[in-house]
C-alpha cells in the first residue's frame, strides 16, 4: 500500500497512475493478485464522510482499445461490495454467458451502499448522501480507474430487494443519465425497510418526500424515464407490493415491463434472475 503525506499527490492506486483522480485518495487492487476478473476500489468522497467500497468485473475482452457498457449493481440489506459476486457469483455467470456470445462486453460495477446501519436505502439522511455516492461517485471511480470504462460508456443501473428501490428510484430520478434500469425483488416504498432492518423509519427521512416512494418517483420524473424492466417472486414477502407498483405504473400509463417467477428472497432467484435484467439492457445498445 502507498501511504500519503502532505508532499505526495492524493492519488494511489496499482493502474491508471496518469489519470488524475477527483477522489482524495483512491485505491485499486493489484491485478497480481486479483482472480476471476475481479478488481477492488476504495474511495474517499464526502458524500459517506470516509471511504466506500465497489467490486468490479471487468471481461477480458475490454481493455483500453474498446468502450464497454458499464451496469451499476446495488446489493440488499446486510450486504456489501462483495455480495453480488460473493453470494451470487453472477461475474461468473456473465463471463460465461459473453463467450457464448449471449452477452456483449460489459463491465460491472457493484458498490456497497455505504455501510450505514443494516441498510442505507441508498438516500439522503442523516447527513450522509448515499444517493450521491452511487449516481456520481461510483461511476466517476470506475471512469477513472477501469479500462474500457469511460465518458462515452452506456450506463445502467439494477439491484435487488433495497437495491432494487435503490436502483429504480435513482435511475428514474437521474434517467437521462441510464440507458435502462431494473429492479429484483425490490422493496418499492420506505416503509418496507421496517421488513428488514432494526433502524427507526425515522432514520431514514429524505430531503424530498418523491424520494420515499417509487411510485411517486416515476409519475414525477415520468417525461424522462429510461427504459424500465422489474420482477419478483412468486414467494417473495414483498410480491404484492410489486404487483401493486406494476398496477398502478399501468394505470399511470408509466411504461414498463414487469415479471413474475417462481422463488423467493433469496439468491437462487437474484443470481439467476439478474440475467434477465441484464438481456434487457444488451437489447437497449
Amino acid at each position: 500500500m502507498t501511504y500519503l503525506t502532505a508532499e505526495m499527490p492524493k492519488e494511489s492506486s496499482y493502474l491508471n497512475n496518469e489519470k488524475m483522480s477527483r477522489f482524495r485518495t483512491v485505491e485499486i487492487s493489484n491485478p497480481q493478485f486479483e482472480a476471476n476478473h475481479l478488481r477492488f476500489i476504495t474511495v474517499k468522497t464526502p458524500s459517506l464522510k470516509g471511504r466506500g467500497d465497489i467490486c468490479v468485473f471487468v471481461p477480458p475482452s475490454v481493455n483500453k482499445t474498446n468502450t464497454a457498457p458499464v451496469v451499476i449493481l446495488l446489493h440488499g440489506v446486510y450486504g456489501s461490495a462483495w455480495s453480488w459476486a460473493h453470494s451470487g457469483g453472477v461475474h461468473l455467470k456473465v463471463n460465461e454467458l459473453i463467450n457464448r456470445g449471449e452477452l456483449p462486453p460489459m463491465i460491472l460495477a457493484m458498490p456497497s451502499d455505504g455501510l450505514w446501519g443494516d441498510g442505507s436505502a441508498y438516500l439522503q439522511h442523516n447527513n450522509y448522501d448515499f444517493e450521491k455516492w452511487i449516481v456520481e461517485d461510483v461511476v466517476d471511480a470506475v471512469v477513472e480507474k477501469i479500462d474500457g470504462a469511460d465518458e462515452s460508456s452506456p450506463l445502467f443501473i439494477s439491484g435487488l430487494s433495497m437495491g432494487g428501490f435503490g436502483a429504480l428510484r435513482i435511475g428514474a430520478k437521474y434517467g437521462p443519465k441510464f440507458k435502462a434500469i431494473s429492479g429484483l425483488s425490490s422493496i418499492t416504498s420506505l416503509p418496507q425497510m421496517k421488513l428488514f432492518v432494526e433502524e427507526s423509519l425515522k432514520s431514514y427521512i429524505p430531503l424530498d418526500i418523491i424520494d420515499e416512494d417509487l411510485l411517486a418517483t416515476f409519475k414525477h420524473y415520468r417525461h424522462h424515464l429510461p427504459p424500465v424492466h422489474f420482477d419478483c417472486g412468486t414467494n417473495d414477502p414483498l410480491i404484492n407490493y410489486n404487483r401493486d407498483l406494476h398496477q398502478k405504473m399501468g394505470k399511470e400509463g408509466i411504461i414498463h415491463t414487469y415479471e413474475e417467477y417462481s422463488g423467493g428472497h433469496e439468491w437462487p432467484y437474484w443470481s439467476k434472475r439478474i440475467i434477465t435484467s441484464l438481456k434487457f439492457f444488451a437489447e437497449q445498445l
